[in-house]
């Protein structure tokens, strides 16, 4: 069984906990951890980890999603100190300056996927404003989870990768509405709506209205603007897609996240 942990999702910083394997949650296989993104503090990161109930050695695998700054946060300091390999497609690698991470570098790509032994994690490619954008879907076999966070628009690629999920970690950044009506100088703008932004809301709800099936069973709304969005406007959009109560969608706070989420 998989579960995933969210330990903070907008633009002040991204990471997000995946586990699965045995020793209390069942499936095959020795627990093992990835950490998607680390767009926080080495600090306030270890602190968050400490309260998942995991030390960053505990860790196999960290992988980022693109170089923006929200994202790659403390991540040369993690992987250097703790001595964790970290994934990242070629273009993410460049566009950050090359860094040295003695060793511990593998080159993600599209569609070849991650073995962690308890499950894999599978990278797809997503239309979204950096070199060489990747997302996953983890998979232990059984159990499938989504994790989307950054990208202006679903392409059939996007969409193939989030079908017969058991849990989605879905982008529901802005409201277009308050983003017009916004202080945001009028390039940002057009950059957050545009088809290598972030998903509006009401984008996130039809991404929902095509992968829905019966077996989905959870949903968190991710990476929500702080000024250009609300946590009700989110959920309620995201709630009437599914047709799901408004109380069974989650959202992750920006700087708290979620709790554990179980899925299985």
């Amino acid at each position: 069984m998989l579960r995933f942990r969210n330990l903070a999702s907008g633009s002040t910083g991204n990471a997000t906990l995946i586990e699965g394997g045995s020793d209390g949650l069942g499936g095959g296989g020795p627990r093992r951890r990835l950490l998607m993104d680390c767009g926080l503090g080495i600090r306030i990161l270890e602190g968050k980890l400490a309260a998942a109930g995991i030390t960053p050695a505990q860790l196999d695998a960290v992988f980022i999603t693109h170089e923006h700054s929200d994202h790659i946060g403390c991540v040369q300091k993690l992987v250097l100190r703790h001595r964790v390999p970290v994934w990242m497609s070629q273009g993410t690698h460049e566009a950050l300056g090359a860094p040295d991470f003695d060793g511990l570098l593998r080159i993600a790509r599209d569609g070849e996927a991650i073995d962690l032994g308890a499950f894999e994690a599978r990278p797809f490619t997503v239309p979204h404003d950096a070199r060489e954008p990747l997302h996953l879907r983890c998979s232990d076999g059984a159990t499938h989870v989504g994790l989307l966070t950054d990208l202006g628009h679903a392409s059939e690629h996007v969409l193939e990768q989030l079908r017969d999920c058991h849990a989605l970690l879905l982008e529901s950044n802005h409201d277009p509405d308050m983003l017009q009506a916004s202080a945001y100088p009028a390039f940002l703008k057009r950059r957050i709506s545009g088809r290598f932004g972030h998903l509006p809301n009401q984008v996130s709800a039809d991404i929902l209205r095509t992968v829905r099936h019966t077996g989905l069973r959870r949903v968190v709304a991710a990476h929500l603007s702080a000024q250009n969005n609300h946590p009700d406007l989110a959920r309620a959009a995201l709630a009437d897609a599914l047709g799901w109560p408004l109380e069974a969608i989650d959202v992750a706070h920006p700087r708290e996240g979620t709790g554990w989420i179980d899925v299985g």
